[in-house]
């Protein structure tokens, strides 16, 4: 019966094709293992068998974490500078008041300034102006032509579009789909299902300031729905 004999270069070759861990300086140790099958010689088995990883080879897991967080803090810095002015972005305009409301903003992003304003707007004149969270709002003169102490909030409640003022019926009537306000906001006709949202005006330093409207709905005599 024939023998058959590997050279160390071909078990080197057999041990790395196999196993990808073992190197041809790995490979220490081949068992051929013979198996018949009456009287023909099938194959042999070849077993490698790998030495210890060297000492020095091995990763140094503390340098490993060392340079992971060299690498979050590089990226995490020019990342916050970018995020800060970008949020800022959806912040709405307008100055605070020592009140904690908002200065109003005539159409060209002016300061309201009441007694100016009264100069060019007479009884009963309802004009829009930016108020809070930059929401338009109607700044009502009353027919003694002083402000109103209310703002009026122009976004419809039932899909949000903008309501505008029509001066010959003395309502707010949306053009999206036909919703009534009287002159105050208070909701006449459907399909809105609430009342305009109103804000205080009051005046700070010769300033329109509009303030969160929290109490009672003069209109209703209800909790305000937007508070």
């Amino acid at each position: 019966m024939a023998a058959s004999t590997l050279s160390p270069s071909t078990t080197s070759q057999l041990c790395s094709s196999k196993n990808g861990m073992f190197s041809s300086s790995q490979a220490s140790m081949l068992k051929p293992a013979r198996t018949q099958l009456g009287r023909k010689e099938k194959g042999m088995k070849i077993a490698c068998q790998a030495t210890s990883i060297p000492a020095d080879r091995v990763p140094d897991m503390g340098k490993r974490e060392l340079l992971n967080l060299i690498l979050l803090g590089a990226l995490s810095l020019p990342t916050a500078g970018m995020l800060v002015p970008y949020a800022t972005f959806f912040v709405p305009p307008g100055s605070g008041a020592g009140s904690g409301g908002t200065v109003a903003k005539d159409a060209i992003g002016n300061d309201v300034v009441a007694s100016e304003w009264l100069k060019t707007h007479g009884p009963g004149d309802r004009t829009l102006t930016q108020g809070l969270k930059g929401d338009p709002t109607y700044l009502v003169v009353e027919n003694d032509r002083t402000l109103a102490t209310y703002g009026i909030n122009a976004v419809c409640t039932h899909l949000g579009c903008v309501v505008p003022w029509n001066t010959a019926e003395k309502k707010f009537i949306c053009p999206c789909h036909g919703s009534q306000y009287n002159n105050q906001g208070m909701v006449v006709r459907g399909p809105a299902p609430l009342s305009l949202a109103l804000a205080h005006a009051d005046i700070d330093d010769g300033k329109v300031v509009f303030v969160p409207w929290v109490e009672t709905d003069f209109r209703t005599g209800e909790a305000p729905w937007w508070a």
